[in-house]
């Protein structure tokens, strides 16, 4: 008798484990995804959600998914679970990557529940690395930067990283978008990033507050000339900077306050 040999095996530590599309994802490098807190069963800026994964859709897939379906899909996955909560919101495409098949066509969707997350609390020392992320607008999956970078930074004492562009301009941190304080206006780095829905939740609740803002291009050298720093991501809307390289920040409280009292103002909303 002929034994069948199996082609299309997955192995996990040596040992054989049953195909299925949650395995073919683990190796899916060409998706995107949005990250959101769920707090009393409501998300805040779930519209600025939606606008990200309509877009990177658009950009890498030339086709994206009705917002109603990827709502349904997340009110699915909120209704499922505990009142408070983490998601993390994956479109993939099911023809994979290093093909032209994953061109011209439908994503798929893969939503993750963990528990809540606040963030760290501050204040955080930060090394200033060399490094210009691809496709730098759009979230998406398999960045090793971010983390092969957290890990120089934390081996050369500091907490984490900020990115500094070709022509020496800071951009980002490793998960994070970047504020700044002069003690009048808020500023946002002028670079090539990931504009994050926290940081655009915060400009127009700033703006709606009538708080001053404007973007500028930030260098090294321009850090002594302001008072306070800060980064925030989906997880929080400020956490206080000390430190980029050298460069210290005495009067981060009053941005922190600042930022923190925007959010506050974002009404949050159920389905």
């Amino acid at each position: 008798m002929t034994t069948k040999i199996l082609t299309d095996q997955t192995f996990l530590n040596g040992q054989s484990v049953p195909n299925s599309e949650i395995t073919n994802l683990v190796f899916a490098g060409f998706a995107h995804f949005t990250a959101l807190q769920v707090r009393n069963k409501m998300i805040k800026g779930l519209d600025l959600h939606l606008e990200r994964l309509r877009q990177a859709s658009i950009e890498l897939y030339g086709k994206t998914l009705a917002d109603e379906l990827v709502r349904s899909y997340i009110h699915s996955a909120v209704e499922s679970g505990p009142v408070d909560q983490s998601l993390t919101v994956t479109i993939y495409s099911p023809k994979g990557e290093f093909t032209a098949d994953s061109m011209d066509v439908e994503p798929k969707v893969l939503i993750r529940t963990a528990p809540p997350e606040n963030g760290p609390t501050g204040s955080l020392r930060l090394a200033a690395i060399n490094h210009d992320r691809p496709l730098a607008e759009i979230k998406h999956v398999g960045e090793i930067g971010k983390t092969y970078y957290l890990h120089q930074a934390v081996r050369q004492g500091f907490d984490d990283a900020v990115f500094m562009n070709t022509s020496g301009y800071l951009s980002e941190g490793t998960i994070w978008n970047l504020a700044f304080w002069d003690g009048k206006t808020v500023i946002w780095p002028k670079a090539r990033i990931l504009k994050g829905t926290m940081m655009a939740m915060v400009q127009r609740q700033l703006s709606q507050l009538k708080i001053p803002q404007r973007s500028e291009p930030i260098t090294l050298n321009r850090l002594s000339e302001l008072k306070g720093a800060a980064v925030m991501n989906s997880w929080t809307p400020g956490v206080s900077i000390s430190e980029i390289a050298s460069n210290i920040f005495t009067n981060s409280d009053q941005l922190i306050s600042l930022l923190h009292r925007a959010y506050k103002t974002e009404p949050a909303k159920k389905f």
